[in-house]
């Protein structure tokens, strides 16, 4: 879904790469201070009820994902290191926004059964990209799937707006559930894609 987006992204973002490298900025610092401003706004921002606060300023940095990797193709800096090091923060800001979830649930949003739901979406969400990374780690491809990260990031997003602007918390219950259902089917998704190419 999002990732059609990926070049009008990067048309849109190269203006800002190329003033951010002239001001001496390396792809790493974004990617790196990106990350930041996740974790830290979502553990803070959605555990206080700031829902409102903490999305818009959770979007504005995951929209602004591509910026480093843009950056790195106009420094020509693009390489295996930019590629882990995003990953890899990547599982943080993804983990921190279900984490600060499960927080608010348990705690002033008092819910139970939602809290479990995002907690499956944060444990079901890591197994994702991992299952992906262990096969291409095994000279195979697992990509694919109903809810790659940017969907799974964009609909949990914009149920969490929701609820923060006024809309009753099951909104957000019920995008939980499909979003654990999705995730688990991704997954099975692509262990069928690895199995096949194994006994194919």
């Amino acid at each position: 879904m999002l990732n059609g987006l990926r070049g009008a992204m990067t048309r849109f973002f190269t203006p800002i790469a190329k003033a951010l490298l002239r001001l001496g900025i390396s792809p790493d610092a974004v990617t790196i201070g990106g990350t930041l401003v996740v974790v830290v706004t979502a553990l803070w921002a959605f555990p206080t009820g700031h829902l409102l606060l903490g999305t818009l300023v959770i979007a504005v940095f995951v929209l602004t994902d591509s910026l480093d990797g843009v950056m790195a193709r106009q420094a020509g800096r693009s390489g295996p290191w930019g590629a882990f090091l995003d990953s890899t923060l990547d599982r943080f800001g993804d983990g921190a926004i279900f984490a600060g979830l499960v927080l608010w649930f348990t705690a002033g949003g008092d819910d139970r059964l939602s809290a479990i739901l995002a907690l499956a979406c944060l444990v079901l969400g890591s197994i994702v990209p991992y299952a992906r990374a262990r096969a291409e780690g095994l000279g195979m491809t697992a990509s694919g799937g109903i809810a790659e990260r940017a969907d799974r990031l964009a609909l949990v997003l914009v149920a969490t707006f929701a609820v923060g602007v006024g809309a009753p918390t099951v909104v957000l219950t019920v995008v939980l559930a499909l979003l654990a259902l999705a995730s688990a089917v991704t997954i099975v998704q692509r262990m069928s894609k690895v199995y096949r190419q194994v006994t194919g």
